[in-house]
């Protein structure tokens, strides 16, 4: 690799690596936030889901700006508005405020995700493109399963608001980076799809607003069912407004290449389980278990460990021999995993309740993780990589964002030690689901030379 590709990897990892971070370093945050802005589990569900909603929503639209404008341009300005927003939140005197602010901090981070990786998809060929996508995976991957053990760190050690102001020191680092890169690309022609983002947003806030506030009404209120009906609907019109134009930010052709549809379903329900059992395990253990926030984010440290040394040789495993076994085995073992965690009780004993099950989990993800991406866009041409990859993340991120929503249906207005069964279990049973869809699915191309 010279030194052209390192430095477009580099950047590539770093700048999704602050938006991914972002999405999980807050979750060990929680108690601490609520105990200081107030609040209950309804309020720790709005600020991460704010920030899933706008990224969520807007990525789409943030992978066409990626084609039409330059990876490099979009790049820039995401980590720009990134860093503003981030110390937005860093100084919320209010939960509110605090839910605006990473509501526009997901409006940037949409711009990172599909730009970092389509950039890789663009400048790497052939077998060192699946090594570098099975590389950028494994520090994504990590930045999920990091982001709590950073955030415990500066909660226990100095405030919350560290978390969101930290930010800047990554995004400095990415921008002087981006400062020395010289990048000739292909840029597409297609016009912005405005009407679509606002179909698609509207549609998302009306059902996850429903999801979530359920637990203080009922199904039966208007103040639920009305918002509820109006978010379905919303999307039902969003999804055929996108067939009709042609510059579609949600390119249902796409759809049509057989790997990318069944790798898009099963992200469906693989990435929903893992955001539920990121966002239950910390506060479970700070709330019900009587961990600091640093020993919560502690637990998670064997699947950052795991993944940073399996995730790229998976993803090498998937290049060579083709995605499906290895998409469809691993889910199985993750779940699995969390089934094991079932055995946890009020006494929490992580050495012999969970840390066996995190283990078998770690393994399973980063047999993954990888090759689902991979998968989903190893067939894409490369004038659709932007557009391409922003679906993919914009799935993944929708699912996280539609399974945060719904812990409340499974929990309750608390998280206790039976919510905290039935959401495992619920994980479990989402990460199995993933991997038969992906055995059903995916096919495998032909072996490389």
């Amino acid at each position: 690799m010279d030194g052209k590709l390192r430095l477009i990897l580099a950047i590539s990892i770093l700048a999704s690596f602050v938006a991914f971070l972002d999405g999980s370093v807050v979750n060990v945050a929680l108690p601490s936030i609520i105990h200081h802005l107030g609040g209950g589990l309804v309020a720790q569900q709005w600020i991460v889901d704010a920030y899933l909603l706008t990224l969520g929503s807007l990525i789409l639209l943030a992978g066409s700006l990626s084609d039409l404008f330059g990876r490099k341009r979009v790049l820039v300005v995401g980590l720009l508005g990134f860093g503003i927003t981030s110390l937005l939140c860093a100084g919320a005197p209010s939960n509110t405020f605090l839910i605006i602010a990473r509501g526009f901090q997901g409006v940037a981070g949409a711009l990172l995700v599909p730009s970092s990786l389509a950039i890789i998809i663009s400048n790497f060929k052939g077998k060192a493109q699946g090594k570098a996508i099975g590389t950028w995976t494994a520090w994504t991957g990590i930045a999920f399963v990091i982001g709590p053990l950073l955030g415990g760190f500066l909660v226990d050690a100095f405030t919350w608001r560290l978390i969101f102001a930290i930010n800047v020191i990554p995004i400095a680092v990415c921008l002087w980076l981006l400062s020395r890169l010289k990048l000739t690309e292909q840029r597409s022609k297609l016009k912005l799809d405005v009407a679509g983002a606002v179909l698609c947003s509207l549609g998302l806030f009306g059902t996850v607003f429903a999801l979530i506030e359920q637990p203080n009404y009922s199904w039966s209120s208007g103040i639920i069912l009305g918002p509820f009906i109006a978010g379905l609907l919303l999307l039902v019109i969003f999804i055929m407004y996108e067939r009709k134009i042609a510059n579609a930010m949600l390119p249902l052709s796409l759809f049509k290449i057989r790997n990318f549809s069944a790798g898009n379903i099963s992200t469906v329900v693989i990435y929903g389980g893992l955001s539920i059992a990121t966002f239950l395990i910390v506060i479970f253990l700070q709330e019900v278990g009587g961990f600091s926030a640093f020993s919560a984010g502690l637990s998670l440290l064997p699947v950052t460990i795991i993944m940073f040394v399996l995730s790229p040789q998976f993803g090498k495993l998937a290049g060579k021999h083709g995605p499906r076994l290895y998409m469809s085995a691993g889910p199985v073992i993750s779940g699995v995993g969390f089934l094991l965690m079932t055995s946890v009780s009020a006494h929490v004993n992580y050495a012999t309740q969970l840390l066996p099950g995190i283990l078998v989990f770690a393994f399973g993800l980063s047999m993954t993780v990888a090759p689902l991406t991979s998968a989903v866009l190893g067939d894409i041409e490369k004038s659709r990589s932007g557009i391409a990859s922003a679906v993919n993340n914009a799935i993944a991120r929708v699912a996280g964002l539609i399974a945060i929503a719904i812990i409340g249906v499974i929990v309750g207005h608390n998280i206790n030690l039976s919510g905290f069964h039935h959401a495992i279990t619920f994980t479990a049973a989402l990460l199995i689901i993933g991997g038969v869809l992906s055995a059903a699915g995916i096919r495998n191309h032909k072996p490389a030379p």
